[in-house]
């Protein structure tokens, strides 16, 4: 277990595809700015910049647990229309040309939210969400690495699935439950963190209402995995009418 707070700054992404526990790890290392975003003239002409990506298995694949119709709905009509709109949004001003990450933080905007925030993060969300599961379900311990990483932080791996799924049944509303590695001691927003001690940095669970992620926290460098918090898709199997 000592040996686990040197391996945390290291963990990659190809430390995950070969875990039983399914996810992704992306690191998160930049600078928070506060700006206003401005359109540029003369441009009208909409291109394209961020494309749907596809998910990495078939659209039936996840059934009995998510239907394709649900997928399709889910996928096909409200994660296209987060990256359509995003497009929209961005061509011709000072956003336009930067990555998905850099637009998050830059439209966050230490929590004063600009307009294009909202479907600049639920694209990253749900590319990443689809990026945590797999045909046949995950499940089980994972090996290497994270799993010395959860055992340290959270006692054992089955604390921490009653603590992910916990976050994810409290969550109010639509929103997420994050799997993330935290790095700095300080949960305060708009302040400035001091340098964190090997103790500070470790593994934790968060959860966050609708687009927000952790990435606009600047104590989080690594995002492993995550619970999609959804009401309308499941509306899709068993035709509910109160929308």
């Amino acid at each position: 277990m000592a040996a686990a707070a040197s391996m945390a700054t290291s963990l990659t992404l190809s430390l995950l595809p070969s875990q039983a526990l399914r996810g992704s790890t992306r690191s998160l290392t930049i600078t928070k700015t506060q700006r206003r975003v401005s359109r540029r003239a003369g441009s009208s002409l909409i291109t394209a910049k961020f494309e749907l990506k596809p998910p990495p298995y078939p659209l039936n694949a996840l059934e009995p647990h998510m239907s394709q119709a649900s997928f399709e709905y889910h996928w096909g009509k409200h994660h296209r229309a987060y990256v359509d709109n995003l497009n929209k949004q961005i061509v011709g001003t000072d956003l336009e040309g930067l990555s998905l990450e850099d637009i998050i933080l830059v439209t966050y905007n230490k929590g004063d939210i600009l307009p294009a925030f909202n479907n600049a993060a639920q694209a990253w969300n749900h590319e990443f969400f689809w990026e945590s599961m797999k045909p046949g379900g995950g499940g089980g311990k994972p090996s290497g690495d994270l799993l010395v990483l959860i055992e340290r932080d959270f006692g054992s791996f089955e604390r921490f699935t009653e603590e992910f799924k916990s976050a994810a049944a409290t969550q109010y509303g639509s929103g997420w439950a994050w799997l993330a590695y935290k790095a700095n001691r300080l949960n305060v927003e708009n302040a400035t963190n001091p340098w964190a001690s090997e103790k500070d940095k470790k593994l934790v669970v968060v959860k966050s209402p609708n687009a927000v992620n952790p990435l606009v926290w600047d104590y989080f460098v690594s995002v492993f995995l995550v619970i999609h918090i959804i009401i309308h898709v499941t509306c899709v199997d068993v035709q509910c009418d109160f929308f």
